[in-house]
Order: structure tokens, then C-alpha cells, then sequence
């Protein structure tokens, strides 16, 4: 509240910025090679709790790692935000924190990293011993420019380097900066490919260029190694403004040239062809502006009354609701759906169960409506979803199996009829908690590839002691989610949270494990499908922002 006579009190003024990570001198926890460094980005919130916000990708054997992936945070000037940077040296193909080795930490505030702009300290490890020689660097931006490049890049022809094979081809973007070249994105590698294309990517206009078209930025080729010592293929360099000239009509095409090879080999021409088939600059809006401009999020829980939760009547069963109110399902809706239902303007939530018999012909459903009212399945806020699952819990009974397609293509039907509309008014998130085993797992998947063309996300939360190895293959980090006929899902919509990760600390925490991907998810869908926030102001694009660079 403000002070008599001072007015209302000024919001918080916040800046965006990127954090670009460092390191040198890790230690080496690899027998046979070298340590394979990925870093974790964590932000304190209220009660000392550190909340993961990013990381960055990981980088195969090497102790100076340069990582390409940025975080982006929050700045505000009036607050002090603790952070924490923790690297691991990741010792499996999904790049688990749990089986990895921690290389070291540092705990800074933003406002030490901002003021420094480069901030470099020793790693130090959990009990403030040096983590050896390792130290940590971080470089502070001020992102002024929500502008991106999206590029659609391939070769053709390039350097044959590995004796017994091709090469295995990636590039790396630099800017030009007063004291060298910059890293700023660093592409997949292609394995054994001489003519490689590159998935779609983005870059900032501000990282690639500093939003200067006409500045010119670096494009080198390597050939990786698993010995992290990468073979230098070529490089070239142009600006944004000459691609473009060069892409009037049909995709740039530039000599990738080796400067060594070029002074030493008569008759040397290049060591291939980098083809730059689209290099669009967009608007990149971000998951305010949509909420801001109008978006809502329509939120759908589905609540799993299959058998093997047990007897709600006994204390053992998942369904058992103690003397104080509480069981691991209502804690899930509650973190959860508080959070949520700030996002939806009525605040009433569709709920619904599967893997029960229901009255009254006593059939097995998997997509029945909690307060039995096919016609009207809403609940009034998170306090209407908690009421109408404790009074269903005595009206069914528990059966199975535990089938997730039935419920998430009842809420698909919804989002392919906001996508008729051709505007970004509706993004969907349904929230499955269940205990056990998906029994119809080929069509579940098939169930998710298709949603994942719709503005539609999926948040599954496990409670109880299973096995939830099935639930991270449908969490599409580990790689692209396919369904039983081998069609790739469009993108990642599913997140996957075991409850007994959360159950000794607060609510919020697992509220924001659980909802950490979803402002990306919408951002990246409404982006990919061009739709622009609903009440959005934004004069037409100028003409360099307008021009699209396709083959």
C-alpha cells in the first residue's frame, strides 16, 4: 500500500538480460577422457528455496567449455536476486543431474554480474573448497531487442576429414565485438554428412549483430571429435544485409573457406559450400506479451482412479485423504492449479477421471466428468475441483486400465477448433495425475504427436512409488517423441514431474518444476504458427524486419 499523500507505489522497472557462460580449468572426473561440462542456472525464491530456471547445453570432452546457450532472466533494479551457477560433468545421453559428477558453484547476485558485465570467479565445490584450479565467467547483456533471425542453413560438398568416414559437420556463429569474435550459437552436429542440412534455428538480432545488419559476423565449420579436439573444416564471413542481397531471389550461397589450406594448396578453391536457404527476421514475442495481449489458458485436470491407487477407505491407498485434508493428488492440484487459474479469466476448470466403473451402469469410463455432469464437467476455481473429486471418490469405483488417449484427445478437439480461428485467443494445458503404468501406450503417443500441432501442452504428474521410466520417454527431452507409425511430434509438449521429488518441500516448488516449459511452449507454438498477441499494438514491420529470405 502506498504512503498518504505519495500516490500509488511505481511497479518494479524490469530489464531483460542474457547471462552467456564460461568456464576454464575443470576438473577432470573422466577416466578415459575428458569431462563432459554442462551448467545449471538456479534463482532463490522466497525461503531460501532454489528454483532451476535454464541450463545451458553440454559439451562434449572439454575443461574450458564456451556454451553457446544463453539464459535469459529478470532484471530488476530495486531487488537483490540471488543466483547460483552449478556445473556437472554429465555422464548420460539425457544429461541427468543425477548420475553426474559436480565440477563446482558459484553464488553471486545479478546485480554483481550487471555491474561487472564480465564477471569472472573461482568454481568453488559444496563446501566452499576450491574446485581445483576451475573457474567460472559470466557475461551480462542488456537485451533491448526482441527481434530474431531465423535461419535455415546446409552444405554441400565440405572437407572430408575423418580417415575411416565423412565428417560429422556443425557451425558456430560469432559476432564481432571490440575485443574478437563472440560465440553466440553453435548448431547439432550432423554425423558422417558432406551435405548437411542443419535443423531451423533462431538467433537474437542483438547476440548475432548487435541489431547492426550491416556488421559482419563469422560462420565457421568443424568436423567433431569425441576427443573434444574439433577439426577446423572453414569459415566465412558476411553480414545479415549481404545475405540478404545475396537472397533475393534464390538461397545464399558462400565459399566455406580454410585460410591454411587456401596459402598452402596451388589450385585450392574451398572447402565446400555453406548454403543459406532462409535468414528471416521476426519479432520474437514473448509469453507476457500474449498473456498481456489477451491469450488465455484453459486448464483441464484429469485424475486417475484406477485400482492400483488402492482402497481410498484405507490409509495405504493414494486416494486416502488423511485427517488434515491432504493426499498427494489434491497437493498436485492444489500447487498447481493456484498458479494456473491466475491465466484464465472465469476461472472454471474443466475436471474429469479415468480407469473407473461409474453409476450408474457401472462401465468402465476414462474421460468421465468428476462432478458427473457431462453437459457442464466445470469446476468454480481450484476450491470447485478439490470439492467434486472428494465427493466422487465415494461414488466410483476403482478399476482400470490406466489409458491417457481418450482424455488428451477429448481436450485436442478443443484446441484444433481454437486453431480454426487462426489467432493466438487460446492455449490449452491439461494436467494428468496418475499413480501407475500406462496401459495404451501406441496410442498415446500417437495422441500427443497429434497435439502437438495445437496450441496445447500436457503436464503429467506421478504420485506413489512406480516405476516411471514409460513417463520420461514420453517427456520429449531425451529426443523427438514419435508415434507407433514413426511420425515426429512438431514439438515438445509434454513435462513430466515425479510428486516424490516435491513431497517434503513447499507447494511452489512444485508448481514451478512442473509449469517450468510451458511459457516456452507457448511462445515457440504461436511463434511457429505466425500468430501475433490478440490485442497486440505493434505497427507493421519495417521492411528489413519484413523481408523473408527463402529459397
Amino acid at each position: 500500500m502506498a504512503a498518504v499523500g505519495q500516490g500509488p507505489a511505481a511497479a518494479p522497472c524490469v530489464t531483460k538480460v542474457s547471462l552467456s557462460v564460461s568456464c576454464e580449468n575443470l576438473m577432470d572426473m573422466d577416466a578415459f577422457s575428458k569431462s563432459d561440462p554442462l551448467c545449471v542456472l538456479y534463482v532463490s525464491t522466497s525461503g531460501a528455496q532454489w528454483c532451476e530456471i535454464g541450463r545451458t547445453e553440454k559439451i562434449m570432452n572439454c575443461l574450458n567449455p564456451k556454451f553457446s546457450r544463453s539464459f535469459m532472466v529478470d532484471y530488476y533494479f530495486e531487488m537483490v536476486q540471488k543466483l547460483k551457477f552449478e556445473v556437472y560433468d554429465i555422464d548420460s545421453e539425457n544429461s541427468s543431474l543425477v548420475d553426474a559428477d559436480y565440477l563446482g558453484q558459484l553464488e553471486c547476485t545479478l546485480g554483481q554480474i550487471v555491474s561487472s558485465r564480465k564477471f569472472t570467479k573461482p568454481l568453488l565445490l559444496r563446501d566452499k573448497r576450491p574446485a581445483g584450479r576451475g573457474t567460472i565467467t559470466i557475461c551480462a547483456e542488456e537485451r533491448t531487442d526482441n527481434r530474431v533471425v531465423d535461419f535455415e542453413i546446409s552444405a554441400r560438398n565440405l572437407d572430408k576429414k575423418d580417415f575411416f568416414g565423412k565428417s560429422d559437420p556443425f557451425l558456430e556463429f560469432y559476432r564481432e565485438t571490440e575485443t574478437g569474435w563472440q560465440l553466440c550459437h553453435r548448431t547439432e552436429v550432423i554425423k558422417c554428412n558432406l551435405n548437411p542440412v542443419w535443423r531451423p534455428f533462431r538467433v537474437s538480432l542483438q547476440s548475432l549483430c548487435n541489431c547492426d545488419v550491416e556488421k559482419s559476423i563469422k560462420i565457421d565449420c568443424y568436423d567433431y571429435n569425441n576427443s573434444g579436439s574439433h577439426d577446423f573444416i572453414g569459415s566465412l564471413q558476411a553480414s545479415v544485409s549481404q545475405i540478404q542481397q545475396a537472397s533475393q531471389t534464390y538461397a545464399a550461397e558462400f565459399e566455406c573457406i580454410n585460410s591454411k589450406k587456401k596459402q598452402k594448396k596451388k589450385g585450392y578453391k574451398n572447402s565446400g559450400v555453406i548454403v543459406i536457404k532462409k535468414c528471416k527476421i521476426i519479432k520474437e514475442y514473448t509469453f507476457l506479451d500474449y498473456i498481456m495481449g489477451g491469450c488465455q489458458l484453459n486448464f483441464t485436470i484429469a485424475i486417475d482412479f484406477t485400482g492400483s491407487n488402492g482402497d481410498p477407505r484405507t490409509p495405504q491407498s493414494l486416494h486416502y485423504i488423511n485427517p488434515q485434508g491432504y493426499n498427494e493428488y489434491l497437493a498436485a492440484i492444489w500447487a498447481v492449479g493456484n498458479v494456473i487459474q491466475d491465466y484464465d479469466s472465469d476461472k472454471m476448470f474443466p475436471a474429469f477421471g479415468f480407469g473407473a466403473m461409474i453409476p450408474p451402469t457401472w462401465q468402465v469410463s476414462h474421460e468421465f466428468p468428476i462432478n458427473f455432469n457431462p453437459s457442464n464437467p466445470f469446476c468454480a476455481g481450484v476450491e470447485g475441483v478439490v470439492q467434486a473429486y472428494q465427493q466422487c471418490l465415494p461414488q466410483v469405483k476403482l478399476y482400470g486400465p490406466t489409458n491417457f488417449s481418450p482424455i488428451i484427445n477429448h481436450v485436442a478437439q478443443f484446441g484444433r477448433q481454437a486453431m480454426q480461428q487462426q489467432t493466438a485467443l487460446q492455449y490449452f494445458v491439461l494436467l494428468i495425475i496418475t499413480d501407475g503404468v500406462i496401459t495404451d501406450m501406441d496410442q498415446t503417443r500417437t495422441a500427443i504427436v497429434n497435439a502437438s500441432r495445437l496450441p496445447m501442452s500436457i503436464i503429467i504428474v506421478g504420485v506413489g512409488g512406480a516405476d516411471f521410466s514409460a513417463m520420461e520417454f514420453l517427456d520429449g527431452d531425451d529426443g523427438i517423441l514419435r508415434s507407433a507409425s514413426g511420425e515426429p511430434a512438431m514439438r515438445d509438449i509434454v513435462q513430466f514431474v515425479p510428486f516424490r521429488q516435491f513431497q517434503n518441500g513447499p507447494p511452489e516448488m512444485l508448481a514451478q518444476s512442473v509449469l517450468a516449459e510451458v511459457p516456452g511452449q507457448v511462445t515457440s507454438f504461436f511463434s511457429a504458427m505466425s500468430l501475433r498477441p490478440p490485442n497486440s499494438s505493434d505497427a507493421p514491420a519495417d521492411p528489413l524486419t519484413d523481408q523473408s529470405l527463402s529459397a
